[in-house]
């Protein structure tokens, strides 16, 4: 079985931040597989500006050149909250090891996450660098610290920060759905 990065998120849209976490995990030799997650919801949200087929079709044209990168749709099939213990324990069924990829902006309510004692046990975190929050030893650091928010990007629509291959797109879909 394989040693998976899982890295969830809303991606709503994904940006130049996400891609750079995925570059920089593709570099770690113990990571055979990077395993992206898009949210149905994200269970502290109420709302997606972009709907959940939007949202995978950007991720798939954005990383459809990773060897290492798959898509996984479990949790936009649910069709409801999912929460990430949820998720791992269904990818425990298929993989050995799992790193769970979070921002440094997740650790002041990490402890909040539904059964986060469990999902502590079952897999090892790596935080990724953000706005230059202090991570605790206990934690893995991923060095990458892409100041960009998906909040932010709809209100600008700043497609400097989007991926080229998708960017117009992105960008249309939230002038068009004025999402803010």
């Amino acid at each position: 079985m394989d040693t998976i990065a899982l890295f969830g998120g809303s991606f709503d849209p994904p940006h130049l931040g996400h891609v750079a976490i995925v570059e920089a995990l593709e570099k770690l030799d113990f990571i055979d597989k990077i395993i992206i997650v898009p949210a149905f919801l994200n269970p502290f949200k109420t709302k997606t500006f972009a709907s959940s087929e939007q949202r995978l079709a950007w991720l798939e044209c954005l990383f459809e050149t990773k060897k290492k990168v798959c898509i996984e749709n479990y949790e936009l099939v649910q069709k409801r909250k999912v929460t990430s213990i949820e998720t791992v324990e269904y990818l425990l069924q298929k993989y050995a090891k799992i790193y769970f990829v979070i921002g440094a902006d997740n650790l002041a309510n990490l402890h909040q996450w539904h059964r986060f004692e469990a999902l502590d046990e079952k897999v090892t975190f790596i935080v990724a660098k953000r706005n230059k929050i202090a991570i605790p030893k206990q934690y893995m650091t991923l060095d990458v610290d892409s100041p960009i928010s998906s909040t932010m990007l709809r209100k600008k629509l700043d497609t400097k920060k989007i991926s080229k291959k998708c960017a117009e797109q992105i960008a249309h879909h939230y002038k068009e759905n004025n999402a803010k």
